[in-house]
């Protein structure tokens, strides 16, 4: 229904669709008025040749070919089951009319130029009267602080001062107002938006390490893998309020940034982020790749579907660069539409040529094409790293994955799951918890970021902070909180006393044996000459994680070295274990660890223990480990975590 006010001011009316997945036809009266093909990105059409006062039918035809076609469409699966979710078909995001005056602001491109200080400004206008101008007005809160008269045709730019750079903890926002006014000053239409000043680039620290850096400062990046799936629309939250609650969680576990997974939010989701001081790592929506790569029977990603999935990038570029909070782009994810990596290398350059202010990630977690600005790895549960990089900043990019499901609150009634599972809320606490005071380990080896899988459970995933309907925290928030609040201290700096294998070169050599040893084997009078002599680390190949120094395949093997010790700061064990491992200094028990690790963790000793490191004096660790299925490693070192 078009208000008989709109026809007597002349307004044009246009439809506007958030997001339609995914092919759309769009009717008014009979007529035909626009088409789209786009799942995820925004759209209008005017409708004045179609569109008459009073009541009109509106048809919206939309066709979704699912899994049969090789559209970005992310987890969407048509049989949802493990990591894959519920389609989503048709009207997802928010549709509405809109009277528009005929002299319009059609578009208006702003930038906020970190280096210069400057807000550039680019308008498309419409049906411009004679003589027509922008008066633009820059406020800061409540106060103006600058303002300038500008072209209506051409670029333009507002010059303030003493700009204030936007960052979680300080989510400078500076509202701008642009009104459109004829040759006699009147305003023929106008619009409201907003920029923010920041900076994100890469830089070397003392050590040459490749770091994220925001605002000229190392900036360590902690997040949640951030799917937006609702057990009561799927894509679509069910209200305002809903999306800002998972926000607001995000910052309540002491986070500053997430990694939106495989979908593209409504342009408020960012808004809010930009306020909040949230940093987000924005994925392009996956397509999928031929068999038989998965044998899952997905179409081929034939040149005219490559030709959609950049066409849908671009476009998802084009209408959110404008937000602040967006601080990487990335392609692709784990290999997802990347059966031609010549081509899907060119995507990341062509990414990285359509917006250099922004750090591009070429693919989150393998299929490393070798370019952009980042190498990503998903290491679960983690943490972990990877080599570092001549020229790209090291992240992880997925890790974690610990699940509980809660009884009456899962999406199924069985067959939930988690990379690692627990059985109370206390207990999954304090595995999560353990997991984040092991980045800082990460954080000072070169890695800049890390991505916790996930923030709330998504149908038979249980790995979540929430569960599915956001009812449960499952994690206790302030423990969490005070965990995170360490990543955001400078780096330590780590010193091996005993270095491990961790670098990926082979460790210092111990002595070992695969038979059991006599009694007293740990303590620094035991005899063992007749042990034999390797290099650290001790395993089987393709366990995850391990830097082979020395083959080990019998069930159980034990170490012994000795060291003097020197003044220490705070001395840490770190310990790469696969699976229960125990380790002792001068015949103390040092720390019993149970399970497995796939990467190297920091592991503070028992008080007993450290008592034994007294400078100047000479310690035997020794370590004994035991394997029972899968892959197995042992790899201890000892550092001296320097904040």
């Amino acid at each position: 229904r078009v208000p008989d006010a709109w026809a007597r001011r002349g307004d044009r009316v246009h439809l506007n669709i958030g997001a339609c997945d995914w092919s759309s036809r769009v009717l008014v009266n009979g007529t035909l008025v626009g088409t789209h093909e786009g799942g995820y990105d925004a759209f209008s059409f005017d409708l004045a040749a179609a569109i008459k006062p009073g009541d009109n039918t509106l048809v919206i035809e939309v066709t979704d070919p699912g899994n049969s076609g090789g559209q970005p469409r992310g987890k969407q699966w048509d049989r949802p089951h493990g990591i894959w979710y519920t389609p989503t078909t048709g009207l997802w995001q928010t549709i509405w009319l809109e009277p528009v005056p005929a002299a319009n602001l059609l578009r208006v491109d702003l930038r906020a130029d970190y280096a210069t200080s400057t807000i550039q400004i680019d308008p498309t206008s419409a049906k411009l009267p004679a003589n027509c101008r922008i008066a633009a007005k820059v406020r800061e809160g409540s106060a103006r602080i600058a303002s300038a008269d500008l072209s209506a045709t051409q670029p333009g730019q507002i010059p303030l001062k003493a700009v204030k750079h936007w960052s979680p903890d300080h989510p400078v926002i500076y509202d701008v107002e642009l009104s459109l006014l004829d040759g006699a000053g009147r305003q023929v239409d106008r619009a409201s938006t907003y920029v923010a000043f920041r900076e994100v680039r890469l830089g070397k620290d003392a050590a040459g390490i490749n770091r994220i850096l925001l605002n000229g400062e190392p900036c360590f990046m902690f997040g949640p893998l951030d799917q937006g799936f609702w057990p009561d629309g799927l894509y679509t939250p069910p209200t305002l309020e809903a999306m800002r609650f998972d926000l607001e969680a995000t910052k309540q576990m002491g986070c500053n940034m997430l990694r939106k997974h495989v979908k593209v939010e409504p342009q408020i989701f960012y808004s809010m982020c930009d306020r909040m001081g949230l940093m987000v790592w924005q994925d392009m929506p996956s397509p999928f790749f031929e068999a038989p790569k998965w044998d899952d029977g997905f179409p081929p990603l034939t040149d005219a579907w490559k030709q959609t999935f950049e066409s849908e990038l671009e476009r998802l570029i084009e209408t959110h660069r404008q937000h602040p909070s967006i601080v990487m782009w990335v392609p692709f994810n784990e290999g997802w539409g990347q059966n031609d990596l010549a081509w899907s290398a060119r995507v990341v350059d062509q990414v990285k040529k359509l917006d250099p202010t922004r750090i591009v990630n070429c693919a989150s977690g393998w299929t490393d094409t070798g370019n952009g600005d980042v190498l990503d790895v998903h290491i679960y549960p983690g943490p972990g790293g990877a080599p570092l990089q001549a020229d790209r900043a090291v992240v992880l990019g997925e890790f974690g994955g610990l699940g509980l499901p809660m009884e009456g609150h899962t999406w199924a009634t069985k067959d939930n799951w988690g990379y690692v599972s627990y059985k109370t809320r206390a207990e999954l606490t304090d595995a999560y918890v353990k997991l984040i005071e092991a980045l800082p380990l990460q954080y000072a080896r070169g890695v800049n970021a890390a991505v916790y899988t996930q923030t709330s459970d998504v149908e038979i995933e249980c790995n979540g902070w929430l569960t599915y309907d956001r009812s449960i925290w499952k994690i206790d928030a302030a423990r969490a909180a005070h965990a995170a609040r360490a990543l955001y201290a400078p780096p330590p700096v780590l010193k091996p006393l005993v270095p491990s294998a961790s670098s990926g070169a082979p460790g210092p050599r111990w002595k070992f044996t695969h038979a059991q040893p006599g009694e007293g084997w740990a303590l620094p009078a035991f005899n063992d000459e007749a042990w034999s002599i390797g290099a650290a680390g001790f395993g089987k190949a393709a366990t995850p994680g391990a830097n082979i120094g020395t083959p080990w395949e019998t069930p159980r093997i034990w170490l012994r070295r000795t060291v003097q010790v020197p003044v220490m700061q705070s001395p840490m064990l770190e310990v790469h274990h696969d699976e229960d491992a125990r380790v002792y200094i001068n015949g103390i028990l040092a720390a019993s660890l149970s399970g497995y690790t796939s990467s190297y963790q920091l592991v503070d000793f028992s008080p007993e223990a450290r008592a034994q490191l007294i400078p100047g004096t000479t310690i035997t660790i020794a370590v004994e480990c035991t394997q029972t299925t899968g892959g197995q490693y042992i790899d201890v070192g000892l550092m001296d975590l320097v904040k």
